[in-house]
């Protein structure tokens, strides 16, 4: 009973696998035995062919290797016996050269030793003693008559001779050069042995030998009958021996032909890249030249063709089966995968299909949908009336191609919005059996659809209510696409208007013209690139039909449906240019009041000034009428004295004349004016209260300084003003006579890269205190008790107005205040260089007053 049960259990775990193999076949599709029982064979056609490809794989392998590993170990042999043989020679010749650098040895003992070695050494070509100076001192060379300097070498050896010869000299140890291939002589090789004599280089012994000589006696001849052996430079070229060419290589279509074996070794002690190679001859045929082998193989090709051909003809029944399943497949993917809902009801209206996304967008599963009829589960309860009508308008074929929008209750009870587009559903056969319906959800689209409509109606009220005119036009034609409330009221809905506004403020518009007749379009010119936000231009206008002031911009824009279009926004600034005209009316008031005001404070000083010339002429008048009545007086002592009258008067008349010219009322007028003669009529008015002050005044004008393109009245009201507040500062901290000084400095400087004209008045006063520093322009503010505050506030507002600057600082002696110094700058302008007004003092002269 056990051995029983022991032979069952063995064959169960036998059969094991073959139930397992049946189970999985039997699981398989038809489709899938069909195409496994067509590949069985195809397989082990396969197999076979691989086996049979496997076993000449390997014999022929066995046979490369082999043949490898014999030419390995004789190449090796053969290197092996070269270099014991060139260091045989190398000692030997180390001993001669030896012997030659120990002692002096005679031309006939070298002639004699040379011959010996010769005839050892049949390979040797030549032997030469070159001294330290490159001198050839004997040579041996059984070839050229003995003779060194008859045979020429060529430049190659020359210097490669010269290169070894100083490589012995540093190293002093036997050096080999580097044998190479030449078109026109033998290749050689040299060898150079260093001459010693107790450390001190005293040349070198130079064997040569032919390359071909050291391959002949070199190579065992049964190495070079049994193998293709040659000697090869760092190059690869050949220099001696055999080689197999490319003729002789034995060429095979399959994977394991190699051509002939080859093995390669560096020739030692003489290195510098010469190598022996050998290659081994093929003499069989080889595995391919085998009958037998092509005999498998036409059969096996034969078989397997046999098999594919009714392979391919089952193939193609099983491909319209498998095109037929993959189609079906492929529609359903592509159904689930929509985002779009789709629905298939019959003609009595219950529902027979439904994708995903149909579930997805109701929550109800394909099952709680398919066979149901109205109402739907998804169907609002305030909405069945309505829905009901329309599934009678969609079975009757009544729904727009447009389609038709309601609300969506999903299982969870939320309401959602959706668009539902009705089509009739064709059969194969061409016959309607139902409608379907695709539908999308609009919940989103309806939100920012609000949000947009609400957004729009708040900026169009907001345009409505702005207090500008804001028009919009194409270019190219008179359609007006945008006017708020105000262009209304101003302008109608008239796109003149806009055209108006455009042609007063001065931008060119395209003129319209036939683009049929000419290469050029409309918009030629306008910019093709995307248009920045800050594009704009501007221009101020007066509108006679409005009676309005306006300040018109424009600018470029694209309108929503891609068309270039121009944008005008008109402001009424009406208000603005008439608060700007009295403003300027009121600042020319207050530079000529501040102008009178200077006069009224410096009057004590002008009455005392006019007074020496009416002094001198009273005093001159009454000494002429005493001689003329005691008739003591000539004709040329009187026409004397009235000629000092006469000057004096003129003195007196041009202070008045420059007083009136300064405090006169005048239009502001920009000319070209000279610099030159600013200084010089401020300087002549304020020196005036400089000597009623006792105070000294210096100037200094830069030479050939250009004209300025300013008011010189005006700039000469800021000169004056600052001189005089100088006198007053320095004459308020009472300084002595020594320290009472003003200086005057015109220089031109440059200032944030732009030429300006800088004018600087310093005093020696006692400077100005923090707390004032901080309110000095201001206003109506002042230091002086009978002062109004307006001098230095209206000097700024000249110097700003003429687009310069103006600043004030302290100058310090140590940690003492010694002065103050005013200075602004006026920008300087292309403007002509004319003479000055005047007669000046010579410019660039320190001048005391």
């Amino acid at each position: 009973m056990s051995i029983e049960r022991t032979e069952a259990t063995v064959r169960s775990t036998a059969l094991t696998p073959l139930f397992s193999l049946n189970r999985w076949w039997k699981a398989q599709s038809p489709q899938r035995q069909d195409r496994y029982a067509m590949l069985a064979p195809l397989a082990a056609v396969a197999l076979f062919f691989a086996a049979i490809l496997a076993a000449f794989s390997y014999l022929r392998f066995e046979e490369i290797a082999r043949e490898r590993e014999a030419i390995h170990r004789d190449v090796e042999y053969t290197q092996q016996r070269l270099r014991l043989r060139l260091l045989e020679q190398q000692e030997q010749f180390m001993r001669f050269a030896h012997e030659i650098a120990s002692r002096e040895v005679s031309y006939n003992d070298f002639m004699v030793r040379a011959e010996a070695l010769a005839n050892q050494f049949p390979e040797m070509q030549s032997l030469a003693w070159v001294d330290d100076k490159l001198r050839v001192r004997v040579r041996y060379d059984p070839h050229d008559d003995f003779k060194w300097t008859q045979r020429a070498t060529t430049q190659i050896d020359a210097e490669e001779f010269q290169q070894n010869f100083r490589l012995v000299r540093d190293l002093l140890v036997p050096v080999y050069s580097t044998p190479h291939k030449l078109p026109d002589a033998p290749t050689r090789l040299q060898l150079h042995m260093p001459l010693i004599d107790k450390t001190k280089f005293k040349g070198v012994l130079l064997v040569v030998y032919p390359i071909d000589a050291v391959f002949r006696y070199g190579i065992p001849n049964e190495i070079s009958a049994k193998y293709a052996i040659s000697f090869h430079d760092a190059d690869g070229k050949a220099l001696a021996g055999t080689t197999l060419s490319e003729k002789t290589l034995t060429r095979n279509p399959l994977p394991w032909s190699d051509p002939v074996n080859g093995y390669e070794l560096p020739i030692s002690p003489i290195g510098n890249g010469l190598t022996i190679r050998g290659q081994a001859y093929r003499t069989s045929p080889g595995v391919i030249g085998s009958a037998l082998f092509w005999l498998v193989m036409v059969l096996s090709v034969v078989t397997a063709w046999l098999l594919l051909a009714n392979w391919r003809h089952t193939r193609r029944r099983i491909q319209a089966q498998d095109a037929l399943v993959q189609e079906t497949a492929f529609r359903r993917a592509m159904e689930n995968s929509m985002l779009t809902g789709m629905r298939a009801l019959d003609m009595a209206g219950k529902i027979t299909y439904v994708n995903a996304a149909f579930c997805q967008l109701t929550g109800w599963s394909e099952a709680e949908l398919i066979g149901k009829t109205a109402p739907f589960a998804y169907w609002p309860e305030d909405d069945h009336e309505i829905l009901k009508t329309r599934l009678a308008e969609e079975l009757a074929g009544r729904i727009e191609p447009s389609g038709i929008q309601f609300r969506v209750k999903r299982k969870d009870g939320s309401i959602i919005d959706a668009r539902l587009y009705v089509s009739p559903l064709i059969d194969a056969f061409g016959q309607q059996t139902g409608w379907m319906t695709s539908m999308t959800d609009i919940t989103e689209p309806n939100r920012v659809r609000d949000q947009l409509a609400a957004s729009h109606e708040r900026f169009t009220a907001v345009l409505e209510a702005l207090d500008a005119s804001i028009s919009v036009a194409p270019l190219g034609n008179n359609e007006l696409l945008f006017a708020n409330k105000l262009y209304r009221l101003w302008f109608g809905g008239d796109v003149q208007g806009h055209l108006q506004l455009i042609a007063e403020a001065g931008v060119p518009e395209p003129v319209a013209r036939d683009e049929s007749q000419d290469t050029v379009d409309v918009f030629a010119g306008l910019p093709t690139e995307e248009l920045p936000e800050k594009e704009t231009e501007s221009a101020e206008i007066y509108l006679g039909s409005l009676g309005r002031w306006l300040e018109v911009r424009t600018r470029y824009l694209s309108w929503v449906d891609g068309r270039l279009a121009q944008m005008v926004i008109a402001t009424d600034i009406t208000a603005r240019r008439e608060a700007e005209e009295q403003s300027q009316v009121q600042a020319d008031r207050a530079q000529t009041s501040s102008r009178l005001i200077t006069m009224g404070e410096m009057a004590s000083s002008v009455a005392h000034e006019l007074n020496q010339p009416l002094t001198a002429i009273n005093n001159y008048c009454n000494g002429m009428v005493s001689r003329i009545q005691a008739e003591q007086i000539t004709r040329d002592e009187l026409l004397s004295a009235l000629e000092k009258t006469a000057r004096q008067a003129n003195r007196a008349g041009q202070i008045i004349q420059r007083i009136r010219s300064f405090v006169k009322r005048s239009e502001p007028n920009r000319t070209p004016s000279n610099v030159n003669t600013i200084v010089n009529e401020a300087v002549e008015l304020a020196e005036i209260e400089m000597r009623r002050r006792n105070v000294r005044l210096t100037q200094y004008v830069a030479p050939h300084l250009p004209n300025l393109l300013v008011d010189p009245i005006l700039i000469e009201q800021v000169l004056l003003n600052l001189l005089k507040n100088a006198a007053e500062a320095i004459d308020a901290a009472q300084r002595p006579s020594a320290q009472r000084l003003v200086k005057l400095r015109v220089v031109p400087i440059v200032v944030e890269s732009k030429p300006v004209v800088e004018f600087s008045v310093t005093d020696s006063g006692s400077g100005i205190a923090p707390d004032v520093m901080d309110r000095l322009y201001e206003a109506f503010y002042s230091t002086k008790q009978d002062g109004m505050g307006i001098g230095l506030s209206l000097c700024r507002s000249i110097v700003e107005s003429h687009k310069g600057r103006m600043k004030a600082q302290n100058i310090y002696n140590a940690e003492l205040v010694s002065g103050c110094s005013f200075t602004f700058w006026i920008p300087r302008q292309d403007v002509p260089t004319g003479p000055p007004k005047v007669r000046s003092e010579q410019q660039g002269l320190q001048v005391s007053l």
